[in-house]
């Protein structure tokens, strides 16, 4: 071939261009050169040259086209057709240098070309083309939901319904309409610092967003699908929407769905301010008012257009929930709902408001300045149809429901209505009640009359079933719209000596302590007590003394003397007639030997709730300067009379919405006690009716145990007993605690009713009477369980036992005499005065020190707690520094205490 037909060398080198030329070669053309016959065509000077890039690249190229086979392995060697610098595997299996390129596909993936994990990591373009789709597909979801999705009816969605309560046999007691009370008004009729009161409050960016906040709903969304919090993330829009629209206030994903797409749809075609104003139309603001003017008449009583800017503050603070926010409290819907600590959170929240609406440039800072106290709301008021003795019935059914369900529904949620709640309350009993209330006060209180003695005169009762636990009737007051407080709850008045049959529950069962082992050491010996055997001193003015003997003394060193009703002194005296007499120093001293401690766990065990339990551990603790209600009084009685067995007090049976039952009551009864204890508490409780200081609660033809109550200073009396089927305590107090009157002070009912003073024996005894003989007058009389002796002698409180016979102290020669061996014969001669306090711990001391005051000190302290709601309730819990009995508002002693029967 002529020289200038041959083909030009190629350059040398390439690096990775040309071992990516040499890998795509076609295989079965025609062999490039070999490298030795390239480098001898151009000089002899050098031996063969590694191409540019090295010897690395051509290796890279070949491992591209696949590894190198034997020639007979069907691939190319080294030179071959398809081979690679170092013979790389053409053929059929694989590309080589110069061999055929791989199959393209649709979707390169796993990719090719990789290997290992590298074949699955997708390329950008696959990410990028992915995401694309994704979010296309979502936009076109959201795009058919948003269409598709049809904005409910608003009117139909927020219509208010009735809870409607049922007595026990089924009957209507009442349709309520007052827990939704709403007042539709426009957007004008709002003050516009309303307005920006809420929107500075719930929603900053209102008048800016599209209805929703992505960002807010995106957080919720994912913490209800990881199950954390599901609250969070909804605009004014959203609430409306919730509240209006769909009518569903549950935390769940299928709602969250519905109310996003809803919201948009609103935020689209409404206008802000008609958004604005359906929510503030529809919102609880608690106390049963649904929408901003039922809130504006409710809790200042004046129409929404005339509110300020501070009021308004205080109503959208409402709206975070006003069962903490109400300044009148709801403790008996939720323990923490107090009023002072309801106030507290309000206060705070309102100035909080105020200044975000200065930050926001929705008030000005001179106004803003105006308002330094906070906007104390007008006292809680009940409607019409809760008039008379239906409102404490309903409020008692409202608290007991939902304190008690198993599924959360709150007060907020059973004020949207549609429940059907049946009660215990038996219609005619209720009224029975409150006739023989009204009977007594009519025929002796007279404010008049005699405006100094028999204003704020009140009334409280309660009957409970003891075999069921049942409440079947209650007296809350003359009248549930004009008096606020349910006298039949917790009122704060001390039960006196209505307290001393848990002592004796206690020390028959659990016994009183030896003296021999001293205050703290030894085993916690005990002997249980007889209520006929056992003796103890019942003087007036009674030193009192811890178990071993030693006195008593408070913080401040001042010793304890404990009175008597009347200054009566009984002498040695066995608790039975302690009991019927209504002797304080004995069951003082018999708490002691017992353990105050554990005269509240046979109180708790009874039946009362610790919460109304005085904290403190002084000797007036056993008779009564604790303040349970009158139904837990009532309900703890009946533990005795069902022989030991405890029931809660209840007043729901079922709740049903919409056809479906939301509750039903399930409680079984708990073992307090023995039957041994319970019955011989009762025959013991007898005895006072039957000849001591309750005759007047005797019922012909039926057996009757109960017991009388009166405190300290005269603030409080009582009376509360049982037959075997009924069990009703009965309460009477004076105390000023009009709506606007803070102090919600006991005053002394000396002169009342135109009696020297009121006992339990008096006007709660007569109105027992007259109830328990009209609610039982067809029903059989039936006899209490005959009670198991139980218990042994015990001789306490200073009181003398017995002096031993010489038969009663063996001798250590049975042949010897008495009179030869006198000192080992304590018979011989009676103990002297100090021989008898050596050997008997608690002995009588009349004499030394200053006299206190009867009325102590103590702060009633607490919060009003329900007997369905849980409150904490009780007196302080440290002694006063004067002596004065610490126990409570009446006191109950201090150097010479007590309270009578």
């Amino acid at each position: 071939m002529s020289e200038h037909r041959r083909k030009q060398p190629q350059p040398q080198g390439g690096g990775r261009a040309a071992a990516r030329r040499a890998a795509q070669q076609p295989s079965g053309r025609r062999a490039a050169p070999s490298q030795e016959t390239v480098s001898a065509s151009h000089s002899d000077s050098y031996e063969e040259e590694t191409p540019y890039g090295g010897r690395a690249a051509a290796r890279r190229a070949a491992q591209r086209g696949g590894r190198r086979r034997a020639p007979d392995a069907g691939g190319p060697g080294r030179g071959g057709p398809g081979g690679g610098r170092r013979g790389g595997g053409g053929g059929a299996e694989g590309p080589g240098r110069g061999g055929q390129p791989g199959k393209k596909r649709l979707i390169d993936y796993p990719r090719y070309g990789k290997y290992g994990w590298h074949r699955w990591v997708p390329s950008w373009k696959q990410t990028t083309a992915l995401s694309i789709g994704f979010l296309g597909s979502v936009l076109a979801a959201g795009t058919i939901a948003y269409a598709v999705v049809q904005v409910p009816d608003d009117n139909k969605a927020s219509k208010a319904e009735n809870n409607v309560y049922y007595w026990d046999d089924g009957t209507q007691m009442v349709a309520t309409g007052g827990e939704v009370n709403r007042q539709i008004i426009g957007i004008e009729s709002i003050p516009k610092a309303m307005q920006w009161a809420v929107v500075s409050a719930e929603n900053k960016s209102f008048y800016d967003d599209p209805g929703i906040d992505v960002m807010g709903m995106g957080r919720a969304l994912f913490n209800m699908a990881m199950g954390g919090d599901t609250q969070g993330g909804s605009t004014i829009t959203q609430q409306y929407v919730k509240n209006a629209r769909l009518g569903d206030q549950s935390q769940t994903f299928s709602r969250k769905f519905k109310e996003l797409f809803i919201s948009m749809k609103v935020g689209t075609d409404m206008d802000k301010p008609e958004i604005l104003a359906g929510y503030l139309n529809t919102s609880y603001y608690g106390r049963g008012a649904s929408g901003i003017q039922a809130a504006a008449r409710t809790y200042y009583g004046k129409d929404a257009k005339e509110l300020n800017a501070s009021e308004c503050a205080f109503l959208a603070a409402l709206l975070k929930g006003p069962t903490l926010y109400d300044p009148a409290g709801q403790s008996e819907i939720d323990p923490e709902a107090t009023a002072a600590k309801n106030t507290a959170r309000a206060t705070e929240r309102w100035s909080w408001i105020l200044d975000e609406m200065v930050k926001d440039k929705r008030l000005d800072a001179a106004e803003r300045a105006k308002y330094t106290s906070f906007p104390m709301p007008d006292p809680p008021k009940k409607n019409g149809e809760l008039s008379g003795q239906i409102g404490y019935l309903v409020d008692l059914a409202k608290a007991y429901f939902v304190n008690n369900n198993d599924r959360g529904t709150t007060a907020e949620q059973l004020a949207t209505g549609g429940y059907e709640i049946h009660t215990t309350f038996n219609k005619k009993k209720v009224q029975q009640l409150q006739n023989a209330v009204e009977k007594v006060y009519d025929a002796n209180i007279d404010p008049k009359k005699r405006p100094k003695t028999d204003t704020h005169v009140q009334f409280g009762g309660a009957s409970v079933e003891p075999a069921t636990g049942k409440i079947v009737a209650i007296y809350g007051g003359q009248d549930a719209v004009k008096h606020f407080t349910n006298n039949a709850d917790q009122t704060g008045a001390q039960v006196g000596s209505t307290f001393k049959p848990y002592v004796l529950a206690a020390a028959m069962d659990r016994g009183v302590r030896d003296p021999q082992g001293g205050l703290d050491q030894g085993p916690d010996q005990r002997t249980p007590v007889s209520p006929d055997k056992t003796i103890y001193n019942g003087d007036n003015k009674l030193k009192i003394k811890n178990y071993d003997g030693s006195i008593w003394t408070n913080e401040e060193g001042k010793e304890w003397l404990q009175t008597n009703d009347g200054d009566e002194s009984y002498g040695d005296i066995d608790l039975r007639e302690a009991m019927r007499e209504s002797a304080n120093s004995p069951f003082v001293q018999l708490g002691m030997d017992v353990g105050i401690p554990v005269v509240r766990d046979y109180a708790i065990r009874a039946g009362l709730l610790e919460s109304s339990l005085n904290k403190s551990d002084v000797p007036s603790f056993s008779i009564g300067i604790s303040d349970p209600s009158a139904i837990r009084m009532a309900a703890s009685y009946a533990t005795f009379a069902s022989s030991g067995k405890q029931r809660d007090p209840y007043s729901v049976t079922e709740v049903k919405k919409g056809g479906e039952t939301v509750y039903k009551h399930d409680k079984p009864a708990k073992t307090a006690f023995s039957a041994a204890v319970a019955d011989n508490v009762t025959d013991v409780l007898k005895t006072v009716v039957e000849e001591g200081t309750g005759t007047n609660a005797k019922l012909e033809g039926r057996e009757v145990a109960g017991k009388t109550g009166t405190t300290d200073g005269n603030k409080s009396a009582w009376f509360v007993g049982y037959t075997p089927q009924l069990s009703t305590a009965i309460d009477m107090y004076r105390m000023d605690d009009d709506a606007n009157n803070k102090k919600r002070e006991f005053l002394e009912m000396y002169g009342t009713g135109d009696q020297e003073s009121i006992h339990g024996a008096s006007f709660p005894s007569e109105i027992w009477h007259d109830y328990m003989a009209e609610a039982l007058k067809n029903v059989p009389a039936k006899a209490f369980p005959k009670p198991e002796p139980i218990g042994g002698s015990w001789y306490g409180g200073g009181a003398a036992s017995p002096t031993p016979t010489p038969s009663e102290t063996p001798s250590e020669t049975p042949s010897e005499t008495p009179s030869e061996t006198p000192s080992e014969t304590p018979s011989s001669a009676p103990p002297s005065p100090s021989d008898t306090c050596e050997q008997i711990f608690g002995c009588g001391d009349n004499g030394g020190g200053n006299q206190g005051g009867d009325n102590g000190g103590g702060n009633q302290g607490g919060n009003q707690g329900g007997d369905n709601g849980g409150g904490n309730g009780g007196p302080s819990s440290s002694p006063p520094a004067t002596g004065a009995d610490p126990g409570g508002q009446d006191g109950s002693g201090g150097f010479f205490g007590g309270s009578g029967g």
